[in-house]
């Protein structure tokens, strides 16, 4: 074995390595994020609550309509003007979060935020120690892009809280899907350190690939804001209209933000990410005109971007008229998202095409 070869192969053993280290980091991160939510005070969020019911607004108006006596004289109470966003919105303050306002379950929160910080830090250097072993990008294959798309997933997540937005919420789901992630490539996708067909060296293989990659990373993030919009809609629903949720749902929804605040999130980060897939698909028929010689052949890998395409689009389309704003649009961005996942996964196992050029 030249000397070559085996430094590739101890990097590519070394990327094995970090990898399942950061999956043991994530676990405790994961069971750092599980305490946060167990030990956080349910009692601060009781106010959320209230605010649902009405029964601070019910107060107020009553104030108004009745007035106080002051000096025998009836004073009534200016009532406040709310804005409402759309026709329907409610507004309700945002939940106090996993941690519940205590510093009990802050403190849980930080260790898990600092778990994951170093999770991600080992988990990138296993995706720098894949590329270096096999010396080009590390996304020739459904493996590598795996572990990569993970890492830019928690990548994002971390921005946004340096950052200083309110998306901890996230943090539970984020590492749960970090982990089968990673379970998943390490399990079922991996492929031993290889080179790609001679088709595709190229420039493009960092450009192309690596957009999708960001693209998927934070599609995933809006889609976990629309799922749990959709819980805490119905959550907020309930109690306006008079009903008792159960003691874990209201343990939970009580401490999210509002289903407003929700929905604005899931919106603001689809439509930010809009535009870089477009792109994707660009680069990506620009890459099959040099490497194929057309730049568009009906390949199942380029029908599903496309298609992918189309339902993002009709859902920005969607909450730009008002009769498509809320859990109707919200179920369109989950079938956006389903189309890319299926893009991934579904054409890349089950279809055959040109983009099938690496096993898994």
């Amino acid at each position: 074995m030249s000397l070559a070869a085996a430094t590739n192969e101890n990097l590519a053993h070394t990327s094995n390595v970090l990898i399942y280290s950061s999956m043991a980091v994530y676990t405790l991160a994961f069971f750092a994020h599980i305490a946060e939510w167990v030990f956080g005070s349910r009692s601060k969020v009781g106010r959320t609550a209230a605010a649902l019911s009405g029964q601070e607004g019910a107060g107020s108006a009553a104030k108004a309509r009745i007035g106080r006596q002051a000096g025998g004289t009836a004073v009534l109470e200016r009532p406040k003007v709310v804005t409402r966003s759309a026709a329907g919105s409610r507004d309700v303050p945002d939940g106090p979060g996993a941690a519940g306002g205590t510093f009990k379950g802050d403190l849980w929160g930080r260790i898990a935020v600092s778990l994951t910080v170093v999770a991600f830090a080992v988990q990138a250097g296993g995706v720098v120690a894949r590329a270096m072993s096999v010396r080009r990008a590390p996304w020739g294959n459904m493996y590598e892009f795996s572990i990569t798309f993970s890492t830019v997933a928690v990548g994002a997540y971390l921005i946004l809280l340096a950052l200083r937005k309110n998306v901890r919420w996230i943090g539970l789901l984020l590492v749960t899907t970090v982990l089968l992630d990673l379970g998943i490539a390490t399990t079922t996708l991996y492929t031993d350190s290889d080179q790609l067909v001679p088709a595709l060296h190229s420039y493009w293989l960092w450009i192309h690939v690596s957009t999708a990659i960001i693209c998927g990373a934070v599609f995933y993030l809006g889609a976990v804001g629309t799922v749990l919009y959709l819980f805490r809609d119905s959550y907020e629903n309930k109690i306006a209209n008079g009903g008792t949720p159960g003691r874990f749902a209201s343990s939970v929804l009580e401490r999210l933000p509002a289903a407003k605040s929700l929905d604005t999130f899931s919106y603001r980060i689809n439509a930010a990410v809009f535009p870089l897939w477009t792109f994707t698909i660009i680069a990506g028929a620009i890459w099959a005109g040099d490497a194929w010689g057309r730049y568009w052949g009906w390949d199942p890998k380029e029908v599903w971007s496309f298609i992918t395409w189309v339902a993002y689009a009709c859902y920005l389309h969607a909450r730009a008229t008002a009769g498509w704003k809320g859990r109707k649009a919200a179920y369109l961005a989950l079938i956006a998202f389903g189309c890319w996942l299926f893009n991934y996964y579904g054409v890349n196992i089950f279809v055959t095409g040109k983009h099938s050029y690496a096993g898994v």
